[in-house]
């Protein structure tokens, strides 16, 4: 028997990097690749990486540079760089990373057996072509590490809401939709296979939209499709843009228990003036009318966000704005940064980058705060209540603990006792911090 070679993928940024390393894994294994954690025995490395901030790009510079040594070590090693980085760069990383042997963007993935054939020749390779209907939708995914309980299923790709600050719409070009059978049949294959939670991704979910034979089926359609396929199997999805965020959604997910009760609706600021210059297509108002029909058609759903802290020409009054909205949703958890400045971003072309660094840290240290606040305040008012808690693992304090996710996707650390990763859990909430509940287990 062919001795298998092995591949190794780090993956950086969001979720949509995660399932796409999860299809590189599984178009490698008809290459005659396994997976391996141990990077000194890989045949193969793969950098897949991200470009939405420049922080991100530099991690991965970073990185190169720990791998030039181990090239230098094992000349017969390939390594490449997938996805946004890849794809922003191109052949200039060539150039600029030597000891890089293969780029490939984000809908070159299907070429990598002809470009590894190309790189085992002693060519470089390459291919950052985008696609307007690439979906890769009849590949079943690797589902690499975790606990056999979550997964991802990405059901869209590419983005064209092209905000001022964004490099995605460059990276991963234009919207284009999965078909829905594909997807409530991977679903249906992960309850089969003991996954009891999945994630449905893209750039912005709520613009999922399908049509075959005359027929359309939007986002609403699709998720409660994907609900349908069991009670047990936990339905998310990430990630929305307040200009999509439909009743519709709303009550389809108030109807399915086992739609999470978790909306992950990024603002980025909360002044009107700044998210007009972001070219966010909404104003404060109509994002707070969408918290507010959130709040009132499903009233213990949790909201996360993102916010972005000194985008140009950012006032003191816009950084309160901020503030204030932030107290107004009073949001469960935000992902937070400054602003960099991506080249060839509308920002990078129209405005200066020109809120000095050190008032950006400032106000990102104000916001963190605020979201600290906020965090615990939303966290204590849960001690009492009862929740249902999906087990995902064994906690990394304690083996004699498991923690898992409420609906509402926050994390919950309660006694191991006969419980294994993928059992629904009746806990009751006796404490907390501002990033994790603490529950006692309920007799039923």
């Amino acid at each position: 028997m062919e001795n298998k070679k092995k591949s190794y993928i780090e993956t950086y940024g969001c979720q949509m990097n995660i399932s796409d390393s999860e299809i590189v894994a599984s178009i490698l294994e008809t290459l005659n690749y396994e997976s391996t954690s141990d990077i000194k025995t890989a045949d193969l490395i793969l950098l897949n990486t991200c470009s939405i901030r420049d922080n991100a790009e530099q991690r991965v510079r970073n990185r190169l540079n720990e791998l030039h040594s181990l090239k230098r070590k094992r000349p017969g090693l390939i390594i490449g760089l997938l996805g946004c980085m890849a794809e922003r760069l191109k052949d200039k990383l060539l150039e600029e990373e030597r000891h890089i042997d293969l780029i490939v963007g984000p809908d070159g993935y299907r070429q990598l057996p002809q470009l590894l054939e190309q790189v085992e020749s002693g060519q470089k390779a390459i291919n950052v072509l985008l696609s307007a209907d690439e979906t890769y939708a009849d590949i079943n995914p690797v589902r690499t590490g975790g606990s056999g309980v979550t997964a991802f299923i990405s059901i869209m790709r590419g983005c064209e809401n092209f905000c001022a600050y964004c490099v995605v719409p460059y990276t991963r070009g234009k919207e284009r939709s999965r078909n829905a059978q594909t997807i409530v049949k991977e679903a249906k294959e992960l309850f089969e296979n003991g996954f009891r939670e999945v994630t449905l991704l893209g750039q912005n979910v709520n613009s999922y939209n399908w049509e075959e034979n005359g027929d359309k089926i939007g986002f609403p359609a699709l998720l409660e499709q994907v609900a349908l396929v069991s009670p047990q199997l936990r339905v998310r999805f990430a990630t929305s843009h307040p200009k999509d965020i439909s009743d519709e959604l709303l009550e389809v997910i108030a109807s399915h228990e086992n739609i999470c009760r978790s909306i992950h609706l990024p603002i980025q600021s909360g002044s009107t003036r700044t998210l007009e210059m972001m070219k966010r297509s909404y104003t404060r108002e109509w994002y707070m009318d969408r918290i507010a029909a959130i709040k009132r058609i499903i009233p213990d759903c949790a909201i996360t966000t993102d916010i972005i802290a000194g985008f140009c020409a950012e006032t003191e009054e816009d950084h309160l704005h901020t503030l204030s909205a932030m107290r107004e949703v009073a949001y469960d958890y935000a992902y937070m940064f400054k602003y960099s400045e991506r080249p060839n971003t509308i920002a990078a072309k129209k405005y200066p980058d020109d809120v000095p660094e050190e008032v950006k840290s400032r106000r990102l240290d104000e916001i963190i705060a605020m979201q600290q606040e906020l965090s615990l305040k939303s966290n204590k008012l849960d001690v009492g209540k009862e929740f249902e808690v999906l087990a995902e693992g064994v906690s990394k304090r304690s083996d004699q603990q498991l923690f898992g996710r409420t609906s509402q996707n926050k994390v919950v650390v309660f006694p191991r006792s006969s419980y294994n990763a993928g059992d629904y859990v009746k806990v009751k909430i006796i404490g907390c911090t501002a990033a994790t509940l603490k529950g006692e287990l309920l007799t039923v």
